[in-house]
């Protein structure tokens, strides 16, 4: 549905002060090119100065009638399509500012032709035209606005112009095109062309097909080739028969015609429009190479009466629409193209496609009359009829706006959906409208006044017209006709036409809601806009822009939070935009001394979000007890919540108790236990503290801080701060405080580094230093975590830690809320700690036992199976070999690492005592020849320098190690074992055993 807002965007208007009746016309940046018509052959070029005025530039001759003119801000040039003695030129005017400076010196050159040195001096003070030859005759034309490429359409084929620099010398770069692509259409006639970013829109009478050239990287194999064909299915346009053409011929009263239908995306290939590309630029390094993509196909069908078809019936006004990204001071100077546009007009329809990452059809416009012309830009739509300029609006900045942010239409920022109902702002009356177009806050519009009677033109007509017959009566006319103007119109500016905006909304306030957000969402998207223009950052209004847009955000969140809409959550992200506190915001929306006042969900999904996240602004104490009034009304289950925000620690805590003594009798929760107890704490009632803390068991208190995080912990400036109840259960349940924050974390309510600032605060301790109570908590985690990548780190944060008080001889502060006893038995990254460890640390010296906890857990978990040794050596590092402790951890490392001869090597030469307990239980499977090929010898030649004076040596050799190689080996590998110089009588027994081993098997 379009509505209609008699608003006001039209301003003044000034009439340009051509010398000869207007044919074509066209803008550039701040100029103004007119073509006049047949009789004189010429360009008229003005510049636009403020407010419209015109000032004459300068003048130049055409070789024949201009059909068609564009102008291109890259590189300033003109390009036209002349008609001289029935043939059509297209030529290109370079450096025509000279005109305006008084030279007459006119250069004529074909396209790529080499300048010559002779002359190339003279370029600068001269004008150039170049003439670009065709093989078929030129239709129209398009410049591209991002690199100045042309586009020319002629029958069956598109082609590509490239604007090129030319360096002649230091002092002189001269323009130039080379003819780089030709896109071969078969049966098609461009009745109009758009061209911008490698995007080309085509439309015939009634078809509309929108292209894409991609660039890719051409392989070697197919670097000779010069064209490429799009595959599309071999088949005739008008997809009839030729019985059905003679049939046609045949039958006038019947005409025949095809279904009307749209294409999007890939589905755009089946449109049955084969294309082939043919590269004609000179093969080098830098020739691009492109591939099509089809966007979009729509074919239309011509409107049909009981009277048959109506006049005129065909496309117009193609047009494609660079948006660029919001300019920031560090880019200003970068535009980068963010969304792009498709518009195309039927006589009393037209069609605004996004043709970006998603190409979709936007807006429709249904028009009160038959239209002439209509030019698209980021704000407006203008569209003229036979006595009308309308302005429309647009949905471009919507589109452009969730194409640039990833967080649009989330609870931090939102936009005025794309689906927004069009409105018509103004419908102007103008006699005798014939053409439009639009630069900047300019629209230019060429009127030419009709002879006949107005009532009689506009009364229906049954005749049948031939569109050729029509097109000459047409022509016929407008050369007659006596009047004609050429109008620049100023449009208000967007401040001024904002304001007017958000006046008139005020009379749909209280009566209807949707066209009060309507119009507001309507001033939003015109600021919006405005703030996308690449030049925005440059523009006298950028502070009073930006003032409004935080305005129009004020204003979208009071609609939402006081209408009973269904987008009422959209009061929260709008607010957000607007820079408003919280303070501000209620004071807009809560009446002073209104005791029955009713407040609708938005404001109070407003409060509850607000108050639930972390926020700097504290409000007063009055403003807090509004609150949880109006809230235990409105939300009463959100009350613990927003009285652990830190927005409300000013809240009276007995007032908020007796709220909250109201609330349990309906709905009790562990939750709002725990906030009675938080409040309690700050009133000093320990009595009533230690009764909300024993309603439930510690596990289900920890887990009601997880539905509350605030009760422990909050958010200033970004970091993380332990609250008062935090700090009490450090001194009074450090368990809970811990098992509390395990569940935290487990739940994705406080990282890891988080935790860490949290504890270290807590305690009062440095950077640098870990707290017990961190190392309880990481232990603590370890036990329920099933992250492997969160358990290395924590398996690496505990052995630091116990290697750093080991090593430095430190006690920790508080004592461990767990033993290693516990943590064997509740953690299975705590292995039992093997019997050969035991042994050593049984011969160490007495000074570790102060350090037995820390050196049983780091042992611990070098036992078990979870810890990565290879990560964790560096670590491991500052243990020295002097002692057992450093004895014992490289011993384990060794074995986790599979170098069991390394490790024997090591207790053979520190604690030779421990050597067999530990072949005993480490040298098992494939290591076990250890045995005999390592600790045998070894120890018979330990035995030997030694003597007796080493029972313990004798004693594993007699014990241990010959009885195990007695029951392994065979009687003769044994014996090839034993030492040549050993007594007979020691090794005398176990020779026996392994004799009798054998013969009983």
């Amino acid at each position: 549905m379009v509505r209609l807002y008699n608003l006001h965007p039209f301003g003044s208007q000034r009439v340009v002060p051509c010398k000869q009746e207007p044919a074509h016309f066209c803008c550039g940046q701040d100029l103004l090119f007119v073509a006049s018509t047949a009789a004189s052959c010429r360009v008229e070029v003005f510049a636009v100065r403020e407010q419209g005025r015109c000032e004459a530039l300068g003048s130049f001759a055409t070789l024949g009638p201009v059909l068609r003119m564009a102008h291109s801000s890259a590189g300033d040039y003109l390009v036209t399509i002349e008609e001289k003695s029935t043939a059509t030129f297209l030529r290109a005017y370079m450096n025509w500012r000279c005109m305006s400076a008084g030279s007459s010196r006119v250069c004529v050159r074909m396209v790529g032709h080499k300048m010559e040195e002779s002359y190339s001096e003279t370029l600068k003070e001269q004008m150039s035209v170049v003439e670009m030859p065709l093989s078929d005759p030129p239709l129209c034309i398009s410049c591209c606005p991002m690199n100045g490429d042309l586009l020319v359409g002629c029958r069956n084929k598109l082609v590509m112009f490239c604007l090129k620099y030319l360096v002649i010398n230091q002092n002189l770069t001269v323009l130039d095109f080379e003819r780089s692509l030709i896109l071969h259409i078969d049966n098609l006639i461009p009745a109009e062309v758009a061209f911008c970013a490698n995007h080309i829109a085509i439309t015939t009478e009634l078809d509309v097909l929108i292209l894409k050239l991609e660039l890719v990287q051409r392989s070697t194999d197919r670097a000779e080739q010069c064209a490429q064909g799009v595959s599309a299915p071999e088949k005739a346009v008008d997809g009839g028969s030729p019985s059905a053409h003679t049939l046609q011929l045949e039958l006038d009263e019947f005409i025949i015609c095809q279904k009307p239908v749209e294409l999007l995306g890939e589905e755009s290939k089946l449109c049955e429009i084969p294309i082939t590309l043919e590269s004609t630029e000179l093969p080098t390094e830098d020739t691009k190479h492109f591939q099509l993509q089809y966007l979009l196909f729509r074919r239309f069908a011509p409107d049909q009466s009981p009277f048959g078809f109506c006049e005129e019936t065909k496309l117009h006004s193609v047009q494609l629409l660079p948006v660029y990204q919001t300019a920031y001071e560090e880019t200003e100077n970068k535009r980068k193209l963010l969304s792009l546009f498709c518009f195309f007009s039927l006589p009393h329809v037209g069609y605004l496609y996004s043709i970006g990452k998603l190409v979709e059809l936007i807006s429709t416009y249904q028009y009160s009359e038959k239209s002439e012309q209509a030019v698209l830009t980021p704000q407006f739509l203008h569209v003229i009829t036979s006595q009308n300029l309308q302005c429309f609006t647009v949905r471009c900045s919507a589109a452009a706006a969730r194409d640039e942010d990833p967080y649009m239409d989330t609870t931090m920022k939102a936009c005025p959906p794309v689906t927004l109902d069009v409105c018509t702002l103004r419908m102007q009356l103008f006699i005798g409208p014939r053409a439009i177009c639009h630069f900047k806050n300019h629209i230019i519009l060429l009127t030419k006044a009709d002879t006949e009677d107005i009532t009689e033109r506009r009364k229906p007509t049954r005749r049948m017209l031939s569109r050729k017959v029509d097109n000459i009566k047409s022509r016929t006319n407008s050369e007659s006709e006596p009047g004609w103007n050429l109008y620049i119109i100023n449009m208000v500016s967007t401040i001024q036409l904002y304001r007017e905006m958000v006046d008139y909304s005020k009379t749909y306030e209280n009566v209807k809601t949707e066209s009060c957000i309507h119009l507001l969402s309507e001033a939003h998207l015109l600021v919006r806009a405005a703030m996308m223009d690449p030049h925005f950052l440059k523009s006298d209004e950028k502070e009073d822009l930006l003032r409004a847009f935080r305005e129009s955000c004020a204003f979208l969140g009071d609609c939402y939070s006081r209408f009973d809409t269904k987008d009422y959550y959209l009061a929260l992200p709008y607010y957000r935009m607007s820079g408003l506190s919280m303070t501000e915001v209620l004071k807009r929306l809560v009446s002073e001394g209104d005791e029955i006042q009713t407040y609708e969900r938005g404001f109070i999904f407003y409060l509850t979000h607000s108050l639930d996240e972390d926020s700097n602004e504290e409000l007063s104490k009055e403003t807090g007890n509004k609150i949880l009034q109006i809230l235990y009304l409105a939300d009463p289950v959100q009350l613990p919540h927003i009285l652990c925000s830190p927005s409300m620690r000013n809240i009276c805590p007995l007032t908020a108790v007796k709220y909250l003594q109201k609330v349990e009798k309906i709905m009790p929760s562990v939750v709002l236990t725990l906030t009675k107890a938080f409040l309690a704490l700050k009133m000093g009632d320990l009595t009533m503290y230690e009764h909300e803390m024993d309603s439930y068991k510690e596990t289900a208190l920890a887990c009601g801080f997880v539905g509350q995080p605030q009760l422990l912990r909050q958010r200033k400036e970004g970091i993380v701060m332990p609250t008062e109840f935090a700090l009490h259960l450090k001194e009074m349940q450090p368990g809970l405080l811990v098992a509390a924050t395990v569940a935290l974390h487990e739940n994705s309510k406080i990282e890891l580094e988080e935790a860490d600032t949290f504890f270290k605060m807590l305690c009062s301790s440095s950077e640098n230093t870990i707290p017990q109570l961190l190392v309880d908590f990481w232990e603590a985690l370890l036990v329920v975590s099933s992250q492997e990548e969160i358990l290395q780190e924590l398996l690496l944060r505990v052995t630091s830690q116990y290697v750093w008080r080991i090593s430095k001889k430190q006690l920790p502060e508080t004592k461990p809320l767990k033993t290693t006893e516990d943590l064997i038995n509740s953690c299975s990254h705590f292995g039992l700690i093997v019997p050969w460890v035991t042994s050593i640390m049984s011969v160490g010296c007495s000074s570790d036992k102060d350090y037995h906890e820390d050196i049983s857990r780091l042992q611990s978990l070098l036992c078990s199976q979870s810890i990565n040794i290879a990560s964790a050596l560096p670590v491991l590092e500052p243990l020295t070999e002097a002692d057992s402790v450093g004895l014992t951890v490289r011993v384990l490392c060794s074995t986790r690492l599979g170098e069991y001869e390394e490790a024997i090597e090591q207790l053979l030469r520190r604690c030779p005592d421990a050597a067999v307990f530990y072949a005993q239980h480490e040298l098992k499977g494939d290591s076990q020849a250890l045995w005999w090929n390592k600790l045998l010898p070894e120890l018979c030649k330990r035995t030997r320098l030694t003597g007796n004076d080493c029972p313990v040596l004798i004693s594993s050799l007699k014990a241990e190690t010959l009885s195990v190689i007695a029951m392994e080996l065979e009687l003769r590998d044994f014996l090839s074992l034993l030492p040549e110089d050993g007594t007979a009588a020691f090794f005398l027994p176990h020779l026996l055993h392994c004799s009798q081993r054998k013969l009983l098997t």
